[in-house]
């Protein structure tokens, strides 16, 4: 099936007729073409109990040309197959990263999907703008912030040179695309935080001097 880049639907019964010698048993029922060399392949609900033999996945290798290139790292391509006749059916392609491996389809009835966290979910989480601070413990520090558009909960904080700092940061909005992030470009950080999601990282503070950090993901002026 790589070599031919087809997927092919089988009558199990039948096939063991024939593997048993029975040369009219008709083995093959359905074959479709993909594009290109199918490397993994996943039906729906297949890795469940409740397998529905409704739709096939395939991941294919080699379909680089399919998209342009955009990039170093080109996409390749999944296309999903309706199964439940007796001819196949082409539902839909989609592009996906390079040397697709794994894939799943579940019914969109079990999915229970949210559009933000949960505060409560994060041990650290900094749930008080008056909780912002720099805390010292020798030469260990934490930095609590707490960001929530249009500013974080300090303007600025101090550090010594040679401190392992620990930069703990709370998203406070609600608002489902209100994600921020906080960059350090000197010392290479660069946190994306979702609505209601805690964050934090840890970096020795060795580089002397005054440091900008902002938000990269833009919501207000100077933020």
């Amino acid at each position: 099936l790589f070599v031919d880049s087809q997927i092919v639907k089988w009558n199990v019964e039948a096939a063991i007729k024939s593997f048993k010698g029975d040369e009219e048993a008709q083995a093959v029922v359905d074959r479709i073409d993909v594009h290109y060399q199918p490397g993994h392949g996943f039906t729906s609900m297949g890795e469940t109990k409740e397998s529905d033999g409704r739709y096939f996945n395939s991941d294919n290798k080699f379909s680089k040309d399919r998209f342009l290139p955009v990039g170093p790292l080109h996409c390749e391509t999944a296309q999903l197959i309706d199964i439940s006749g007796d001819k196949m059916k082409l539902v839909h392609d989609h592009s996906v990263l390079s040397e697709p491996h794994d894939s799943i389809i579940v019914r969109r009835d079990i999915s229970k999907t949210r559009q933000i966290y949960d505060m409560d979910e994060f041990p650290n989480a900094v749930k008080d703008p008056a909780e912002s601070g720099v805390f010292r413990n020798g030469k260990k520090v934490t930095v609590k912030l707490t960001s929530q558009a249009p500013a974080f909960s300090m303007r600025e904080f101090e550090l010594k040179k040679g401190d392992e700092v620990t930069l703990i940061l709370t998203n406070h909005d609600k608002v489902e695309d209100l994600t921020h992030g906080f960059a350090m470009p000197k010392y290479d950080i660069n946190l994306i935080v979702n609505p209601q999601e805690t964050k934090s990282v840890t970096f020795i503070a060795d580089k002397p001097g005054v440091y900008w950090c902002y938000c990269t993901h833009f919501c207000h002026a100077l933020h």
